[in-house]
């Protein structure tokens, strides 16, 4: 059994920890509360232009977009969204796993897969498994800035307009609440009718929708869909920083339980440690002064 002096080395380890992880929860507990305001900011403006793509999806302009005309999917790109920072429980390994299986998928297919990656810990996890990265961005810090995304979004948005792929995908991990993130994969492209959430609500009201273009069609609709497709990736950062923050807060909070836990025991084992040396003394005054 370990002395009194290793023990109290141990639990006083386990203090000095137990006290870095009770700040780390509090510091997530403010970011995360600031996370969701910007999220919940973000959801209005990406709700709009949401409804304004699905109307167009059913609107019969004279331009039709090339982001909305369906192909033989040979070779697709996904964006990966991840964080730049661990200590957040299994957040960043639920996406990766989803992103894993789906890779497996598209290789049984023979379908080739690029990557842009969002966020440092998705953009090692890319080098590991060797994938082909064609842009990225890290280091985003605690607040999402579309021009340090833009770049890495247009990249894809290229290769789709010229053909190099033919489908474009999200990965990030939804906010549900403080408790609960989900991670998905979503389909940006191409746009499908029938593919929005308000579709079903749209058709029972019996009417469709057109518009006047100007300057006209092409550049209109061109435009639209981009910030579309701009819109919906910075959402999902945003939704990927407060699923972090949370995250973090509640792994936090669980390292601070069990710290607590483990100096209760540590505490009743030098109890015990310092009881028997106490009495091993005792028993051995008392054997002396019986010998004398």
């Amino acid at each position: 059994m370990a002395g009194t002096k290793e023990i109290r080395s141990k639990i006083k380890s386990v203090q000095n920890t137990r006290k870095i992880t009770k700040a780390m929860e509090m510091v997530a507990a403010s970011k995360m509360r600031r996370a969701q305001e910007r999220m919940r900011a973000a959801r209005p403006y990406a709700e709009k232009i949401l409804a304004i793509v699905e109307n167009l999806s059913k609107a019969n302009p004279e331009y039709r977009s090339p982001y909305m005309a369906a192909r033989e999917i040979k070779r697709v790109g996904i964006i990966l969204v991840s964080t730049d920072k661990g200590l957040c429980g299994g957040l960043n390994t639920n996406v990766l796993r989803i992103i894993t299986n789906q890779m497996r998928e598209f290789k049984v297919k023979n379908i080739e897969v690029i990557f842009t990656a969002i966020g440092s810990k998705g953009l090692q996890f890319l080098n590991r498994s060797k994938a082909k990265i064609i842009s990225q961005s890290a280091h985003l810090g605690d607040t999402p800035h579309m021009d340090a995304l833009i770049g890495a979004i247009t990249t894809q948005l290229e290769a789709f307009e010229r053909g190099e792929i033919d489908a474009l995908y999200l990965a990030f991990n939804r906010f549900v609440n403080t408790m609960k993130q989900e991670p998905v994969l979503e389909m940006l492209l191409p746009l499908q009718p029938g593919s929005f959430k308000g579709d079903e609500g749209a058709a029972k009201k019996g009417f469709s929708w057109d518009y006047i273009y100007e300057p006209d069609a092409e550049l209109v609709l061109t435009g639209l869909l981009k910030r579309y497709i701009e819109a919906l990736i910075y959402q999902a950062v945003a939704e990927n920083m407060a699923s972090e923050q949370s995250a973090r807060m509640v792994a936090m909070k669980a390292a601070s339980d069990n710290a607590k836990n483990v100096i209760g025991e540590l505490q009743l084992v030098y109890n015990k440690t310092r009881q028997a040396a106490i009495t091993k003394e005792l028993s051995e005054i008392v054997g002396g002064a019986a010998a004398v």
